[in-house]
């Protein structure tokens, strides 16, 4: 397209020779559907350099001759490029270059500087600010469109490789999170597989989860322990597996050889959660060749948690406890809170062998096991919390 015989009257020099019956072919905008801000004070400059973008195909402009409207329009109009005058009254091109750059909103838009000016330090500390380009003033009609045009093609390329990162992140997150639901699935059902041989409603493994959760926040744990501790509490007696149904479900009191088999459920759940020695490992690699695939899988903080509260769930603060005879904080703090939380739980419901205590009597039996059962400073956070307790009683009730 030819460039219109009217632009000297536009102050704009023809800056390329032309001859006689031929016309100077600017390449035609590369990002017709560009949203253009120009500054400048001058309202010449502004005039030409809109009209030579213009004839390029470019139809979307903003424009200001206030210097100190200039980051207020770029910030309302999010423009795909700014052309900015280097030296104008009140606020300074430099100022308001450092001012966008500041912002994260504004931070990587393009921006050509407009100047007459040749000092070397200016260009230089518009370059350091940030300036992507310089345009010489008069601006010269063949430098215009290709140094708009490339920095509008380099933006569109960043902004669809932003655009694709944003949804790369999204699917990534949908993804964990579906992951985590079936984690969170997998482990309730295999909390449950145990539950279910003397707890008909599975509840039990629920209630122990929250209280543990409740008990970690009222002793200051961070989001994630609270998180982990939830999920591993309710596998804390996943060992039940391994105990015979007749011990699990008999209504009356256990014989010293049946409360011997009951005991070995927290080490049948250490077995059950724990990862397998190398020996076995090297056994299940040669019976599959799918053993190498699974068993190559990084290991679980949340099994790690839960295989030290299956194993000492049952130890007591004063050292009577099993399956280890633990004592105080020897025993790691996720058992202790699962043990204050399992205790409660088994006060509170009706088991085989025996009808629920009343709340209350519930919570003096614990306090009267302070410093013997239970670590004091755990009990402590669990008399805290009451009302939140009772609460989620009463939504994971058992059916009546």
């Amino acid at each position: 397209m030819s460039c219109p015989t009217d632009l000297s009257s536009l102050g704009v020099p023809m800056m390329l020779p032309v001859t006689s019956g031929a016309s100077i072919e600017l390449p035609s905008c590369p990002v017709p559907d560009a949203r253009i801000v120009v500054i400048d004070d001058e309202p010449v400059n502004v005039k030409v350099v809109a009209r030579l973008l213009r004839i390029e195909g470019y139809t979307q402009f903003f424009t200001t001759t206030e210097a100190r409207d200039a980051v207020r329009l770029v910030r309302e109009k999010t423009p795909d490029i700014v052309l900015l005058d280097l030296m104008m009254p009140h606020v300074g091109g430099l100022e308001i270059l450092n001012e966008l750059r500041a912002d994260v909103a504004t931070a990587h838009i393009p921006v050509i500087i407009l100047t007459a000016s040749t000092d070397h330090e200016t260009r230089t500390a518009a370059l350091r600010g940030g300036a992507n380009d310089f345009l010489n003033k008069p601006i010269d009609p063949s430098e215009l469109a290709p140094r708009v045009g490339n920095l509008l093609v380099s933006k569109r390329h960043r902004d669809r490789l932003q655009d694709h990162a944003r949804e790369v992140e999204r699917a990534v997150r949908e993804r964990t999170a579906e992951l985590e639901a079936s984690r969170r699935d997998l482990l309730h059902c295999l909390a449950r597989a145990a539950e279910f041989r003397d707890d008909d409603t599975g509840h039990h493994v629920l209630r122990v989860g929250r209280y543990a959760r409740l008990i970690a926040q009222a002793l200051g744990m961070d989001a994630e322990y609270v998180d982990r501790i939830e999920q591993a509490a309710q596998l804390h007696d996943i060992g039940k597996i391994g105990v015979p149904d007749a011990v699990l479900r008999k209504p009356g009191r256990l014989t010293e050889e049946e409360f011997g088999l009951m005991q070995k459920h927290a080490g049948l759940g250490k077995r059950v959660l724990q990862r397998l020695s190398p020996e076995e490992e090297l056994a299940l690699r040669h019976h599959a060749d799918i053993g190498a695939k699974v068993l190559g899988v990084a290991k679980s903080p949340l099994l790690d948690m839960a295989t030290r509260i299956a194993l000492t769930h049952h130890e007591w603060w004063n050292g009577n406890g099993y399956p280890l005879g633990l004592k105080g904080e020897d025993i790691p703090l996720e058992g202790r809170i699962t043990a204050v939380a399992d205790v409660f739980d088994a006060l509170s419901t009706k088991r085989c062998y025996k009808s629920a205590f009343p709340i209350d009597r519930c919570f003096e039996i614990l306090r009267e096991e302070r410093e013997t059962h239970f670590d004091p400073r755990v009990l402590d956070a669990f008399f805290s919390i009451r009302p939140a307790i009772v609460e989620v009683q009463m939504r994971f009730a058992d059916d009546l």
